[in-house]
């Protein structure tokens, strides 16, 4: 009999399978008790707070009239409102704001505001609609007398009602104060409706015509901006080329003594694009120099097999023996190498680009919106100049993308493959 009732007391409930940890212990409290059957409020806890209702009276309302101020005509009307603000205003007159409409007398109209296009009784019949209609032009031009007076457009109602406004701000100000007059400017205001109107009496081609031009001018932008940046690449490496020469015989005229110490002191600057920038070894500790030989991670595989390629055409070994003077040695002709390939890389490029450019032109010329192609002169470096017979000065205006076509698939595989022939070749067969 006590087992019984130990095990009875001492009743536990297994976890279910496939239930988590932590969905389990929410089920049940600390004392293993059974979820209950149905929800229950307890005090514990986040829970929204309720209304606390007291045993106070509640304080009484009334069927009461009311007048809005904003009415000029005394209409009553009727709500439900507390007792204790019996009497008060309506609390939403607050939120009628009027605009001041300024008055002017018959001398101040005969002295400053006088125009011949406007007469008296139409210039006081705009004035008093401007005042019934808080400046709602729409609605005043909607209710202008045009059989008594002469028909106006909205911008003209404007126009006139803002230039008396200005005069008599200039008028009545006192002499030394900063004055905000406001301008209307009507022309404006007719050339942006016409606009506007022009915009929605489109029709679905113009609409797409237009979006097609957008598309193309993203187009000719964005390869105007990829030009320019291989322009600064190609002057990058230009510079670094003209600099790594300047180097070379400024070290072979000084003197060997002299020569580290020119290294040290004056260094040229060298673009970061252009050639192989080695990693220095300034760690505590003994390193190799073959360490120093090692290629860095920036120099992608394609430059690697390049450098490769062009060192063995040349009879220099790949891996030669690590001493101080062959380790700075190779590294600057690998240096060097990398200029040249990159170098040919946009020589390669270049001609291309002119190649395609000439193919273009001579299409343009043979459908007649151009001249024929003439040739100037030659240059020292055996490359030809284009020139253009005068004869059509509408040639700029026809030429609408001056940047260059885009290229089809087959043309940048030619590109591609026409740039990696011409940087695999060695450094005696440059052009």
């Amino acid at each position: 009999q006590k087992k019984s009732k130990k095990s009875s007391e001492t009743l536990t409930f297994k976890r279910p399978e496939g239930m988590h940890r932590e969905v389990y212990a929410l089920l049940y409290s600390d004392k293993k008790d059974a979820p209950p059957l149905l929800p229950s409020d307890t005090t514990q806890g986040y829970r929204t707070v309720k209304a606390k209702l007291g045993s106070k009276k509640v304080r009484p309302w009334k069927w009461m009239p009311f007048t809005n101020p904003a009415r000029k005509d005394g209409a009553m009307f009727y709500h439900w409102r507390r007792a204790a603000e019996e009497g008060k205003d309506y609390p939403f007159a607050r939120f009628n704001k009027t605009v001041q409409v300024p008055v002017y007398s018959e001398q101040e109209y005969q002295m400053y505001l006088h125009d011949d296009a406007w007469t008296k009784a139409e210039t006081d019949h705009l004035f008093d609609l401007a005042r019934r209609f808080d400046l709602r032009f729409v609605v005043i031009h909607d209710r202008y007398d045009h059989q008594q007076f002469k028909k106006r457009s909205v911008e003209d109602l404007k126009e006139r009602y803002y230039h008396i406004c200005a005069k008599l701000a200039n008028i009545r100000a006192a002499p030394g104060t900063d004055l905000k007059i406001p301008v209307f400017d009507a022309g404006h205001e007719r050339r942006r409706k016409e606009q506007l109107e022009r915009l929605y009496n489109r029709t679905p081609e113009q609409v797409a015509e237009e979006e097609y031009l957008i598309q193309e001018l993203r187009k000719i932008e964005t390869r105007k901006k990829e030009r320019e940046k291989r322009t600064q690449d190609l002057q990058k490496l230009i510079t670094a080329a003209d600099t790594t020469t300047e180097q070379r015989r400024a070290e072979r005229k000084a003197p060997k003594k002299k020569l580290p110490q020119k290294k040290e002191t004056e260094k040229p600057a060298v673009p970061e694009t252009a050639g192989i920038k080695f990693p220095d070894f300034k760690s505590a500790g003994v390193t190799l120099r073959s360490q120093r030989m090692k290629l860095p991670s920036s120099v992608g595989q394609k430059k690697i097999k390049a450098l490769e390629q062009m060192l063995m055409e040349l009879g220099v070994d790949l891996n030669p023996m690590p001493t101080e003077e062959i380790v700075q040695m190779f590294n600057e002709l690998r240096s060097d190498l990398v200029l040249l390939y990159e170098l040919k890389q946009a020589f390669a490029n270049c001609e291309y680009e002119l190649q395609m450019l000439r193919h273009r032109y001579e299409a343009l010329a043979k459908a007649g919106s151009i001249g024929p192609l003439s040739v100037e002169g030659s240059h020292p470096d055996g490359q030809t100049g284009l020139g253009i017979e005068e004869g059509k000065g509408d040639t700029k205006d026809q030429i609408i993308d001056v940047v260059g076509a885009p290229l089809t698939p087959n043309s940048v595989r030619r590109k591609v493959g026409g740039a990696e022939q011409g940087a695999l070749r060695s450094p005696t067969q440059m052009p």
